[in-house]
């Protein structure tokens, strides 16, 4: 695995969707300790500059750099160290919360230690609703199962699209606070958000795609 120091990058980027380009020559980067807000009015791109950094989908023209090497060069080690939550959470409706928590974990190659993933879930406001099934839970209580993955993540990379939807003001400032503490251990974070964001003490860049 490439022991460089973190650092992501979009060089002269473009997409097209249905014969619209909706970005052209764009060009990102982002370092360990930063965040990078990516702005833009409904339809402008955002979705699909996340998936683009995240190898999710193809650029017209252009690529994807992680520590100085081209993602396509190095997809394993590169989603290693890297954790996406998408606007739709991902999760399955059919197993409990802490039975997704355990599912997403043991994923990125973890174990499934009980304590750890139960005090996930009670640090995004689901303490009792362990055994829930999810299809039992509200759309924010379903967005906050998959947010308890960032309370769990050691990927120096989030990539996180609309993170604060469906949540409400004490979910809204937890996850705020954990974006500062992840950018302070060194990570980073790109997210889309039509929030006001209060991360103080983060370097954070933006990009708008309007």
């Amino acid at each position: 695995m490439n022991s460089a120091a973190p650092r992501l990058e979009g060089r002269e980027l473009s997409c097209v969707r249905d014969g619209r380009a909706l970005f052209k020559s764009l060009n990102l980067h982002l370092d360990g300790g930063e965040i990078l807000r990516v702005e833009g009015a409904n339809g402008a791109g955002k979705t699909s500059l996340l998936r683009i950094l995240c190898g999710l989908a193809q650029p017209r023209d252009g690529a994807v750099y992680w520590k100085g090497a081209d993602i396509s060069d190095c997809r394993f080690d590169y989603h290693r160290e890297l954790l996406y939550i998408g606007h739709n959470p991902g999760i399955k409706e059919e197993l409990t919360s802490l039975e997704n928590l355990r599912f997403f974990h043991a994923l990125g190659g973890h174990g499934g230690e009980a304590a750890a993933l139960q005090e996930a879930l009670a640090q995004v406001g689901l303490y009792g609703y362990e055994e829930a099934t999810v299809r039992t839970l509200s759309a924010g209580q379903r967005r906050r199962v998959a947010l308890a993955r960032l309370w769990l993540s050691e990927a120096p990379l989030w990539v996180l699209d609309e993170p604060f939807t469906a949540i409400d003001r004490d979910g809204i400032r937890n996850l705020q606070a954990r974006l500062v503490h992840h950018a302070h251990r060194g990570g980073m974070a790109v997210l889309t958000s039509h929030q006001p964001l209060s991360l103080e003490g983060c370097a954070v860049r933006s990009v708008d795609l309007s």
